[in-house]
């Protein structure tokens, strides 16, 4: 951690000449990122911090990524990874969110009003996937982009079961002056040792991208009027919020608004969108319950992204070319659904080359003393025991997705079960997830 420590100092020192400083703004949610990032680092990336810097100071500390534009969603999408396997469900969640709100923070660039460049990629998780970073808020058309991306990553929130509310902590900094050639703008950059919560907070020089009004209406557009809301009380003061976040005074985790297990099954509900254009960016992932309101929230959002990078020139389209997609996407998004209808009530579900993706809850898997859930069939779905059943649900969807190569009904019937089982308990849950494959 020296070693790292050292590379981290000499990279951000020799690059404060070059670009605007504000890596550090948002510290608290770099340093849980690292902690969850470092429970299994695939690409030996040295810190977060790296994914927030341009191309070239990146290289310092990206490790094993060679595709220096997406590691910030690089590492995001790792850190959420790892984050699924946390048992304890609040610092699941807790962790969860800080990938996500990581996602969305702004990237240092060479000047102000400058853009950073969008991620190529598609991130392996589909709530990493429907986000991408704040932009300079001086930038053509930032006001409006980091709104939508402040609500797209409220929607992701909701749908890990943290608290919406939280979308605000990501926002960035006033617009600088774009004649102003120091590249000082408005920002802040002081090390994490010296302010762990960060500048930007402790400072108050946040600027909210949305209203409480808006966070809740994308919310219960994309996931239903049980969804998770945004708490008005908590928004009123952002540096009083991260400050509580940081101290672990407030938990990332909704709170109990009475919709509790509406809720808890929204939020493990899996992506319905069927959609693979990628004009402008992925679509974000489609919730239930009320599907038709989410397949059209999920669309309208990719298309303002892509009009945005249209209308920056980040991508050689044009508006029109940003519609049609939109057409084409929620075309798509409803004919996957037609599919699910119908193959769910032919029973005529498709296990690909496995079979058997049934879960069972039962005393003394792998050594345990409490009750706890698995695989019935370990030979297709080799995952050991746990005690949250998301984390056995989330494997099998996969597997059946990628190796098992299983048609898209049965992957979102899989992924309809892995909701339902999130509202239950013991049995019930295995129940329940089993029902939703029919077995």
């Amino acid at each position: 951690m020296k070693q790292s420590a050292a590379i981290l100092a000499a990279t951000l020192v020799a690059f404060v000449a070059a670009e605007v400083p504000q890596e550090l703004s948002h510290g608290m949610f770099l340093t849980n990122t690292q902690t969850a990032l470092q429970l299994n680092n695939r690409f030996n990336i040295v810190d977060p911090v790296f994914g927030l810097l341009g191309a070239a100071a990146a290289a310092n500390g990206a490790g094993d990524v060679t595709d220096l534009d997406c590691l910030q969603q690089i590492i995001a999408d790792e850190a959420f990874t790892n984050a699924l396997t946390i048992e304890d469900e609040n610092q699941r969640i807790n962790s969860l969110a800080n990938a996500l709100i990581y996602r969305t923070l702004e990237k240092n660039t060479g000047s102000v009003g400058l853009a950073s460049v969008n991620c190529g990629q598609v991130a392996n998780n589909p709530e990493i996937a429907a986000l991408s970073q704040h932009q300079d808020p001086a930038s053509d058309g930032a006001q409006q982009l980091n709104k939508d991306i402040a609500l797209s990553l409220a929607v992701q929130l909701a749908s890990v079961g943290a608290d919406p509310t939280l979308a605000l902590l990501s926002g960035t900094f006033v617009p600088g002056d774009v004649n102003d050639n120091t590249g000082a703008g408005n920002t802040c950059d002081t090390a994490l040792d010296e302010d762990p919560v960060g500048c930007i907070f402790t400072l108050n020089r946040i600027v909210a991208d949305a209203t409480i009004d808006e966070i809740n209406q994308a919310v219960s557009d994309a996931m239903g009027a049980d969804a998770p809301q945004a708490n008005a009380a908590m928004a009123s003061n952002l540096s009083t919020l991260a400050a509580g976040m940081a101290s672990g005074q407030i938990s990332a985790v909704a709170s109990d608004n009475g919709n509790a297990q509406a809720s808890a099954s929204a939020s493990a509900s899996g992506n319905l969108q069927a959609f693979s254009g990628n004009l402008g960016g992925a679509a974000p992932p489609l919730r239930t319950p009320n599907l038709s309101a989410a397949i059209q929230r999920s669309c309208a959002v990719q298309n303002n992204a892509c009009a945005n990078a249209a209308n920056s020139g980040q991508i050689d389209a044009n508006v029109g070319d940003c519609n049609a997609q939109e057409n084409e996407c929620r075309a798509s998004a409803n004919l996957k659904m037609k599919r699910v209808v119908k193959a769910r009530q032919n029973g005529a579900l498709d296990f690909g080359s496995c079979s058997d993706p049934t879960i069972q809850f039962a005393d003394g898997l792998d050594g345990r003393r409490e009750a706890s859930f698995a695989p019935n069939n370990k030979g297709d779905f080799s995952q050991g025991s746990a005690l949250n059943i998301n984390i056995i649900s989330s494997f099998i969807c996969g597997r059946l997705q990628d190796s098992c190569k299983a048609d898209e009904s049965t992957v979102a019937a899989c992924e309809t079960g892995r909701a339902a089982a999130q509202g239950q308990q013991g049995q019930a849950a295995a129940d329940a997830f089993n029902a939703a494959l029919g077995l």
